[in-house]
């Protein structure tokens, strides 16, 4: 298997985070909830680190048991940075429930620019790989 990143179009499908099934359990081990929402367990240790609303408890020995609560945040948190866009603050700001924080983030995925400027780039991107195409 190839190291590295895959594209987005490389990864597996997984299911929506809205139809992960949880089961009926008091507690959950870091593997199974790296496996229930398909998340390494290296990240949900850093996301503890960076969400306070993560805050699994530890048994005697240590080892993190994450309640159905703690689980359906983890999903939350996947759902806000994968799908939605959000920064770690950002999604952060939105699991306190702060609303400012969907308006703050929206700049970043909207463009300033009006209809003339996107096809005078479009007409100039579309010359630039035509000189490109006849150089091969």
């Amino acid at each position: 298997m190839p190291r590295g990143r895959q594209s987005r179009a490389a990864r597996p499908s997984l299911p929506p985070l809205a139809e992960v099934a949880i089961p009926d359990k008091l507690y959950f081990r870091i593997g199974e909830v790296s496996e229930l929402t398909h998340t390494k367990a290296y990240v949900l240790r850093y996301w503890e680190t960076e969400f306070p609303t993560l805050k699994p408890t530890k048994s005697r020995s240590r080892h993190r048991l994450y309640r159905r609560q703690d689980v359906e945040t983890v999903l939350e948190i996947k759902r806000l940075l994968y799908e939605k866009g959000f920064t770690i603050e950002g999604a952060r700001k939105q699991l306190a429930g702060d609303s400012k924080a969907t308006e703050q983030q929206k700049h970043l995925f909207r463009a300033n620019l009006d209809g003339m400027q996107l096809r005078s780039i479009r007409r100039d991107l579309e010359a630039v790989l035509t000189t490109l195409s006849r150089k091969c």
